[in-house]
């Protein structure tokens, strides 16, 4: 299925201009259509602290959330206008928690694109919260790191692959994008032997499959105990220059308390490109 309508959550902190940067020229390079969707929430207070407040200072509120709100919308509409989406866009606003309204519009989606939070900047402020939209939206989602602006999307991609079914719908996901990529490596960290694992030949089946889809595709695959999977994988994304990764996502429970994987948990605190992630 081609890649035709995206939603990115865009927001106050600094890092949203970069993500909206990225989205349109991911939109405008596939011909999809891009939804911008901007959701606040006010701080809350007792209502018997909010009966004391002076009118002038509640108007006061009223009228910085609205001078804001004012001013993202022309920050879309120029990107919109540099990007040549004017036609092929939409902008949103929902007064409510960013997380939930994500998740619920990004169903109406192809690909969710949203931001990595900044520990120093987000632990206080409603953002949109990834781990919690892979599994309540339903949709893929391309996560982009907080710090640095990404000049190419998509051209050299790196894909962690364990033969899993969250890898496998990474992948078909993600498949648009493989296949119109100069190059893709699809790497697996500390393959497991066996009849249940990757084979003696780890990657190779996958990698198969990619190039029937005209996947410009090759395989590797990396054995230590001295790093980490998830610092292997990146430093395999920072050795062949590569612009995006695509993974599965993992939960350890069926309930709503949901433990994300020591992978996927990785990911989320360390990325450094764009992560494509499905669940």
């Amino acid at each position: 299925m081609a890649l035709k309508d995206f939603l990115v959550v865009v927001d106050d902190m600094p890092a949203s201009a970069a993500r909206l940067d990225l989205a349109a020229r991911l939109a405008a390079r596939t011909d999809a259509h891009l939804t911008a969707l901007y959701a606040f929430t006010d701080i809350a207070f007792p209502g018997y602290i909010e009966a004391e407040f002076p009118q002038e200072l509640r108007e006061s509120r009223r009228q910085a959330r609205k001078d804001q709100t004012a001013l993202m919308a022309a920050s879309f509409d120029d990107a919109m206008r540099r990007h040549g989406l004017t036609d092929r866009s939409e902008w949103l606003e929902v007064e409510g928690d960013p997380t939930i309204a994500a998740a619920v519009r990004g169903r109406y989606a192809d690909l969710i694109v949203v931001g990595q939070p900044d520990p120093d900047r987000d632990r206080d402020q409603p953002v949109a919260q990834p781990a919690d939209l892979l599994f309540e939206s339903g949709r893929p989602l391309l996560v982009v790191p907080y710090a640095g602006r990404f000049a190419t999307i998509g051209e050299r991609i790196l894909v962690g692959w364990n033969g899993s079914r969250e890898a496998a719908r990474a992948i078909g996901d993600a498949m648009p994008l493989l296949a119109a990529a100069k190059r893709v490596v699809v790497m697996a960290a500390n393959p497991k032997p066996g009849p249940n694992g990757l084979g003696d030949e780890p990657c190779a089946d996958i990698a198969r499959h990619l190039s029937r889809h005209g996947c410009r595709v090759e395989a590797t695959h990396v054995a230590t105990d001295v790093v980490e999977p998830g610092d292997t994988l990146l430093n395999m994304v920072a050795d062949e220059s590569c612009d995006l990764l695509v993974m599965g996502a993992y939960g350890r429970s069926r309930f709503r308390e949901l433990v994300l994987g020591g992978m996927t948990r990785f990911m989320m605190q360390h990325m450094t490109v764009p992560v494509l992630m499905s669940h």
